[in-house]
């Protein structure tokens, strides 16, 4: 029974236009919302935007390395290329779309009417744009956009033209709204679950956001930090990074990456907790290992903060700190592992169908397991030091949030489509989607292993000749790739926004479970006024 019917006042309301007439309409409605479901659709569309920008950078980028020799873009350029690039793909596609996912969801899932605050919850996504235009407008100031890689290592950093400024700005603008976002996460799922649903009842999803938002809380400020510091040696006669006054640049890197290895977690925390909701739903099983989970979750969230000096193992670091990062990312796969067995478990002798959710979910399980086994070879120092900086990491990490972060986020967006907007994609589309962007992502990154195992730098603009093959195999593969998504938006995302398609049960996977499917489809404006009373499972609703 839906969940709006324990408050027969208000339903009514709701089943005409989804209660829009409570609000403001037309534009009003989304500059000035403070809905979950507004906001969580804000926060998706805005991502995909910015996913749309990054990827054309490297399609740049990718068009200059088909061949040897200088063809489009000169190396300043290149090099602005693959700084603004990263930036704009982790903090303008992959997080904003996580916590797009989490305003949708997680109200939804653990019967709360909204988030805990809502008007925050407009300025924290409001904060984005601003944020987005002024990185992203840095191509056309003086000097061009920042060139010192995404990692903004000094001593370039302190070399480059007034676009550093505005970079360092937006970034810190970005980060404001993730704290907000996740102080706002975090008290929802403390303080408004539905009587009955303890912790550990909880969907996995909400979960790892959980432990993504006190991640997010812990590190962003560790980055604001260093970026400050930047600018008070930039502008203001410090020398945290100078050594010329006695400063040194390899701190800023120990800085940054105490913040940037939490960071790689935060982008693929939510990931796991999407998979574990999907992997489930599919094999018509309820999850091996529930508490093990969200154990293993923790206990990276944990690790994360102790191996951030594994990214310097060329830094002249002293032997026994080599010892010790390396042992401690080691012991970071251990959790890791154990959420594949899950998974793996979960699938085991269950009554599996394989439509496109359940398809991204187990090419996510299957890729990202290869882009943990090459972080483990990258964890070894002796190793390491011979692939610092070449395309096998760039292999490594792509394997992690491409098909990692972006898989499952495609994974979540089949999921829960038919909730959002009360239509059934097309099957047939969301499978061609999925195996041309496996496929396509397959002949883009796999390829790179063996150009960095063969010595070839990257964020470099050209190359020797014996490169070429495989290089022109990668940026075939690329530009596959990157069609393949204008795909799924002009197949899958554009007839879903405007209402096409058969209409969708109120829960169309079988073996689906979670209170976001006791309320029809879509999901009302308003949904869960009154507390739910919930099962012993805490996973439907009762009378």
């Amino acid at each position: 029974m839906s969940a709006v019917l324990d408050n027969p006042g208000h339903a009514g309301d709701h089943a005409h236009d989804g209660g829009h007439h409570h609000g403001p309409t037309g534009w009003r409605r989304w500059l000035f919302a403070t809905n979950h479901k507004d906001i969580g659709t804000l926060y998706l569309l805005f991502s995909f935007t910015m996913l749309m920008v990054g990827g054309v950078l490297a399609l740049m980028i990718r068009a200059e390395l088909f061949q040897p020799g200088l063809q489009l873009v000169n190396p300043e350029l290149f090099n602005q290329l693959t700084t603004m690039h990263g930036l704009i793909m982790v903090f303008g596609a992959i997080m904003p779309a996580f916590v797009g996912f989490a305003n949708w969801m997680i109200p939804l899932q653990i019967g709360a009417s909204d988030m805990a605050f809502a008007r925050m919850n407009n300025f924290s996504f409001w904060l984005l744009v601003p944020a987005a235009l002024m990185l992203v407008g840095s191509f056309f100031m003086p000097g061009g956009a920042p060139a010192a890689g995404w990692t903004l290592y000094a001593p370039l950093t302190l070399q480059m033209g007034p676009s550093m400024d505005s970079s360092i700005f937006a970034m810190h603008i970005m980060g404001a709204s993730s704290i907000m976002g996740s102080i706002n996460i975090i008290v929802t799922i403390l303080n408004m679950r539905a009587p009955g649903m303890t912790l550990m009842k909880m969907p996995m999803f909400a979960w790892t956001w959980l432990i993504t938002a006190y991640l997010l809380i812990a590190v962003m400020p560790v980055l604001a930090g260093a970026i400050t510091m930047t600018l008070t040696d930039r502008h203001f006669g410090t020398s945290f990074f100078n050594p010329a006054g006695g400063g040194d640049p390899v701190m800023y890197q120990h800085i940054f990456w105490f913040f940037g290895h939490p960071e790689v977690y935060i982008m693929i925390l939510p990931a796991f907790g999407i998979v574990s909701q999907i992997v489930p739903a599919f094999s018509r099983k309820k999850l091996f290992g529930y508490a093990s989970m969200v154990y293993a979750t923790s206990s990276i969230a944990i690790l994360s903060f102790i191996v951030w000096a594994h990214h310097m193992f060329t830094t002249g670091m002293p032997v026994t700190g080599q010892l010790f990062f390396m042992y401690a990312t080691m012991l970071i796969s251990v959790p890791t592992a154990v959420k594949i067995f899950n998974w793996v478990a979960t699938m085991w002798k269950g009554s599996m169908t394989f439509e496109t959710p359940m398809l991204f979910a187990i090419g996510f399980i299957f890729v990202f397991t290869i882009g943990g086994f090459t972080g483990l070879i990258l964890a070894m120092a002796p190793i390491d030091i011979q692939l610092q900086d070449t395309y096998y990491v760039v292999a490594h990490f792509h394997y992690v949030l491409v098909a990692g972060s972006l898989f499952a986020m495609f994974a979540g967006t089949y999921y829960w489509l038919p909730k959002w907007t009360g239509r059934m994609y097309s099957e047939r589309h969301g499978q061609i989607h999925f195996w041309w962007s496996l496929i396509s992502f397959n002949i883009t990154f796999f390829p790179m292993h063996f150009l960095g195992l063969a010595g070839m730098p990257r964020r470099y603009a050209d190359y020797p000749m014996q490169f070429a093959d495989f290089n022109a195999i990668v940026s075939v593969g690329a530009f596959g790739f990157g069609i393949a998504q204008v795909y799924f938006f002009l197949f899958v995302v554009l007839p879903a926004m405007r209402g096409k398609g058969v209409q969708a049960p109120s829960k169309p996977w079988d073996g689906a479970e979670g209170l976001e499917w006791e309320v029809p489809s879509p999901a009302p404006f308003h949904t869960f006024e009154t507390p739910p009373k919930l099962d012993a499972t805490a996973t439907r609703v009762i009378g």
